[in-house]
Order: structure tokens, then C-alpha cells, then sequence
């Protein structure tokens, strides 16, 4: 998702997002612990993910 399309949606929402990719990342993580996770690179742009919303909230 875009920093466009997030600063379009409301702080409520983008809290709820944030704990989406934040589960996200924790099961990723757990599945690269015990090999199970085929795409390495969505660890890494779940994190951009979540540095776009929390970069979003502190603007509002």
C-alpha cells in the first residue's frame, strides 16, 4: 500500500492496520525460524509496510 493511500484513510483505521502487519511480521519471523517461510523479501517489506503507517500516524 501506498503512503498516498494511507494518509487517505483515518487514524483508527491506520491503528488497525498497524497491528495487522505487526501479527503479520511476528508470524513471518516465527516461520523463518523454523524454515517454513518461502519468501524471504516479504519479511523485509512487511517492516517498510509498517515504517509507512507509523510515519502516516505521527503526521496526523
Amino acid at each position: 500500500m501506498k503512503a498516498k493511500q494511507l494518509r487517505e484513510m483515518a487514524a483508527g483505521e491506520l491503528e488497525d492496520k498497524l497491528l495487522e502487519l505487526q501479527r503479520k511480521l511476528f508470524d513471518m519471523r516465527s516461520q523463518a525460524v523454523t524454515e517454513k517461510l518461502e519468501n524471504c523479501h516479504s519479511v523485509k517489506n512487511t517492516r517498510r509496510e509498517i515504517a509507512r503507517v507509523l510515519t502516516v500516524l505521527n503526521e496526523k
